[in-house]
Parts: C-alpha cells; structure tokens; sequence
C-alpha cells in the first residue's frame, strides 16, 4: 500500500532541490522531486542522508510536510548552529543539487483522510511539520473531517507556515497560538508556556473521542499529553512524536 513503510525493505532514492521557501530566519521549506516515490501519509519522516567526499556519511531524519501523492515531498528544516545536517541543508543546499532519501517511515503517528473523527493537532514550535501534513492532506482529499491546531511557539516570527494556517482557518480548521515568548502587539494574553486551560478551551471535548496528535520537544510533548489524559482523553488515542 503506497505510503506505508515495511521495516528492512526501505531502500536510498536519488532526490534534487527543486525550490526553497524560508519559513523563519532559521528554517526553510525543501522542495524535492523524487523519481518514483511511492506515496506517503501524512505524519510519516524520512531518513535524509549526506555523503562527504572523503565518504564520511551523516544521516538525520526529517519529518514530511507535504499531504502525500505524487513524486513531490517537501521537508522543512530547522538550522541546528552545531549541527552537521541542518546547517547544510539550509545555507548551502542548492537547486538542482542531489540528496538521499530513505522512506517513508512510520506508522503509527498518522492520519489517515477515510477517517472522519474530530483531529487535534497540537504542536510545539518545529513540531508542527508533520501536523501541518495532516492538514494538506485534509485539504487535498476534500475531508470534512473536524480538525483543530493549537500551536505553541515562541514568537510570531519563528511561527511555520503563517500565511497557509491563515488560509486553513478559512476551510474548516480552527487555528490558536499560545506565544511562550513574545506575543503580537494587541494579543489578549502575555506570553506564557501552553497549559491546561489551553487544552481545555481550544480542544475538543473528550467526550467527541478525537484523535489526538502532539508533536514537539520532548518536555512538551509529555506535558500535553499528561494534560490530554487528565482531561479524561482515551490514551489509546493519544498519539506523540518528539525530538530532541
């Protein structure tokens, strides 16, 4: 089934940079063209692979951006200044350049568009990549599915993707921003991490049984779902992906 990623089979694809979209001054949009890419879900990564001329080989995965059809993928890179991956992909990377690809990968944390139960999404600054997947592919079946985002993030100019949560807040997806450091001039609360009442007022009810899907580092991400479980969500229906 395209898109769906069998443990030992995954072999390297030849990918090249086809555009560059800057997100924030630190991440930017990768947009790939991959021969043959066999379909992905939403909420599946890849593992992308760098070969040094020495052959010194580096390897990180990247989550998917893109909704999941065609041989088109997108990633979005945050700059880690230490990094050995990050650092390449988003200064020196350039279009028509080669990377390897490995994937897709995962199957667990992904959402599916026959599904029609309400979706949460909450997302913690770069966590919102594979959530914004999601909602492309939200977008692209024609789902009417209810999808609501809460999006925690430091500052209206590290926010992903600003001007395409706008437009999704126009299709059916109820978008709110908790800011933990500078809020934007007028907004109704000061700046402060994402809590309880967050959850409560800009999720949906347990009793709606959504699926839920929590994506960030790994302090945030154990926080929300602690808040999730002790509004009476079903675990079984909690679902997380961390980083760092």
């Amino acid at each position: 089934m395209a898109g769906t990623a069998i443990p030992g089979r995954l072999s390297w694809r030849v990918a090249r940079l086809a555009a560059i979209r800057d997100e924030t001054p630190t991440a930017r949009t990768l947009v790939l063209d991959v021969p043959g890419w066999p379909g992905h879900l939403a909420g599946q990564h890849v593992d992308v692979r760098l070969t040094a001329e020495d052959g010194y080989t580096a390897q990180r995965s990247y989550s998917l951006a893109s909704a999941g059809d065609g041989e088109r993928l997108e990633l979005t890179v945050q700059r880690i200044e230490d990094g050995e991956v990050s650092p390449y992909l988003t200064e020196v990377f350039a279009l028509g350049n080669p990377v390897e690809l490995r994937g897709p990968i995962g199957g667990w944390f992904v959402w599916r568009p026959a599904s029609a139960a309400p979706v949460l999404l909450v997302a913690g600054g770069s966590g919102i990549v594979p959530l914004m997947a999601m909602i492309r592919a939200r977008r692209a079946a024609g789902s009417r599915a209810p999808f609501r985002l809460l999006y925690s993030v430091r500052s209206p100019a590290e926010s992903y993707y600003a001007d395409e949560l706008r437009d999704a807040a126009l299709s059916g997806v109820e978008v709110s921003y908790v800011y933990t450091r500078e809020a934007p001039e007028n907004w109704p609360r000061p700046p402060r991490r994402l809590g309880v009442a967050d959850v409560h007022t800009h999720g949906w009810p347990a009793d709606f049984g959504p699926d839920c899907f929590v994506c960030g580092p790994t302090g945030f991400v154990e926080t929300v779902a602690d808040i999730l479980v002790a509004l009476g969500h079903d675990t079984h229906k909690i679902r997380t992906e961390r980083f760092g």
